[in-house]
């Protein structure tokens, strides 16, 4: 695609958003970002988002919403799939990106967590889901070995939390899983997961959980 003729409707901290744009970088897609306030969602927005959530990708005179298909959808409309074409491999990768999503879930209830002993509960889950992901890696650096798929754009954002998480110290989240530490680093510095976010958005991730009732919020000031 040539021509700037998709508008990604966007949040700055939505990980679903982030997914979307490493897509549409990944793949060299022309593109307008438009970012809104989820706390004062415009009515323009509300009109055309039937879940009221980002992002929203505008497709000349028509609207599709929810991340998964976006991606897809940009995909499908250029070459090079970040899907594999075998079935049962495209399947598999499907079933991980689903674990991705989970996942952000998990990572939602730990940095919400009251105490202290909920905080540990939802610690312990997320590190245990990074032991799972463990026995299905490879040798890397990507997902599926030397290819960037469309499981890497959705751990991109995924990892992203735990440089803020892990400004409060070690939280042991990766304490033995080395192959998704290397997964880690390899994806940050991977362009198209790099430059998917604002300038600033270390420092708005802060904030934004520094705000939190939390237990988090009291390790992190």
């Amino acid at each position: 695609m040539s021509d700037d003729k998709l508008e990604l409707v966007s949040f700055h901290l939505c990980p679903y958003v982030q997914r979307s744009i490493i897509v549409l970088l990944e793949k060299d897609i022309a593109h307008k970002r438009t970012y809104i306030d989820l706390s004062n969602k415009p009515h323009w927005f509300l009109e055309i988002s039937p879940l009221g959530k980002v992002p929203v990708l505008r497709v000349d005179d028509e609207v599709l919403f929810e991340s998964a298909v976006i991606c897809e959808y940009l995909d499908e409309v250029t070459p090079d799939s970040l899907l594999p074409v075998e079935p049962i491999a495209k399947a598999k990768q499907r079933a991980w990106i689903e674990f991705g999503s989970s996942l952000l879930n998990e990572i939602a209830k730990f940095y919400s967590a009251p105490d202290a002993e909920t905080f540990e509960e939802r610690r312990a889950e997320i590190a245990r889901r990074f032991a799972r992901l463990e026995t299905v890696l490879g040798d890397g650096p990507f997902f599926d070995g030397e290819r960037f798929s469309m499981v890497d754009a959705v751990f991109g954002p995924v990892f992203r939390y735990f440089d803020a998480f892990e400004t409060a110290g070690d939280l042991g989240f990766f304490q033995d899983t080395p192959k998704v530490q290397a997964w880690r680093r390899t994806l940050a510095g991977h362009p198209s997961v790099r430059d998917a976010v604002v300038a600033d958005f270390p420092e708005r991730l802060l904030t934004f959980l520094k705000k939190r009732p939390s237990h988090l919020a009291t390790l992190l000031h």
